[in-house]
């Protein structure tokens, strides 16, 4: 890592300062304090506009619990360490809404990633070798080029890969996640980090999958659908989502369960979005536009026996409708 990233414990820090800022308003006397802090060091203003950055997407006031929580980090500030304040915030905000929180609080260490997107953001990055790598919405991933090998970490969410030259001087061109390790041949595949496994589907080309011991390698050809998890390597036959879509900002469905849908679009919108039991096992196909995901959840109602209940824009629930 660059000499230049904030420690983790500034970054904190910028955070509570952020927190502080947006829960009190127009106060001119912390907002001085803020930027006293901000001057004190370069290293403050890194990870103050790092933090910064990320502010769209960590919207905690709406979260239940944290309202108190942020009154408790401004009262408690000369009683408690700053470490132990902010981990009083994360308890309050956890009990209120503890998937919403979990899902935004990733953004906060993707900072050290090589290469990180946020909420409903993609990125396409053309690497030192030709190669195209994508990322989706909320993943991170990092690089480790040298003379052996040309490896991409991806800590979380999903890429595509686009090989240029896979034995360029004779390092192979690598993806590694929790569960695999493979190694792109040629033409493109997607791989997708899930809590459970690793989904990984070929466009073109092929893709090596490496397991342990000397005869653990499988084939992946195009036009194939794996998963891989700690039992090892399936063949997916008929997935319910085109896995390569979301490059063209796309979700395409095929006799997908309304849950899954659901889940699916709330990696690309803060938030809170679900669906209740009695809908979650109705089916849709079809072509959805990840660009305005409101307008997309409006269309639902047009084809499925639902309605939308909606608290705020960032809290929204499928229902059966009456």
């Amino acid at each position: 890592m660059s000499a230049a990233q904030p420690s983790a414990t500034v970054v904190k820090q910028a955070i509570q300062w952020m927190l502080r800022l947006r829960e009190s308003g127009p106060d001119q006397r912390l907002q001085r304090k803020c930027e006293q802090w901000r001057e004190a060091h370069p290293e403050h203003e890194r990870a103050w506009q790092r933090v910064l950055s990320l502010h769209q997407d960590l919207d905690l006031r709406a979260i239940p619990g944290a309202g108190l929580a942020l009154h408790t980090l401004e009262t408690s500030e000369r009683r408690l360490h700053r470490r132990q304040a902010l981990k009083l915030l994360g308890g309050a905000a956890l009990i209120g809404s503890a998937s919403w929180l979990s899902k935004d609080l990733q953004l906060l260490t993707d900072w050290r990633a090589d290469y990180s997107t946020g909420t409903g953001e993609r990125r396409s990055v053309t690497l030192p070798d030709g190669s195209l790598l994508q990322l989706n919405t909320r993943s991170a991933a990092d690089l480790a080029f040298d003379a052996r090998q040309r490896l991409i970490r991806l800590n979380h969410g999903e890429l595509m890969l686009t090989c240029s030259d896979a034995q360029a001087n004779g390092r192979p061109l690598l993806v590694q996640t929790r569960d695999a390790l493979l190694e792109g041949v040629n033409g493109r595949f997607t791989v997708r980090q899930r809590d459970d496994c690793t989904q990984v589907s070929v466009s073109a080309g092929q893709v090596a999958l490496h397991g342990p011991g000397p005869s653990a390698l499988h084939w992946l050809g195009s036009g194939q659908h794996w998963s891989i998890d700690a039992h090892g390597p399936r063949v997916v036959e008929q997935p319910d989502m085109d896995a390569a879509a979301w490059a063209d900002g796309l979700i395409v469905t095929g006799n997908m369960r309304l849950a899954d849908f659901v889940a699916e679009v709330a990696r690309y919108r803060p938030g809170f979005l679900s669906c209740s039991d009695d809908v979650a096992d109705l089916r849709l196909s079809g072509v959805y536009r990840l660009a305005d995901t409101d307008a997309l959840l409006e269309l639902l109602p047009q084809t499925l026996p639902v309605r939308l209940h909606q608290r705020t824009r960032w809290w929204v629930r499928l229902e059966r409708a009456a």
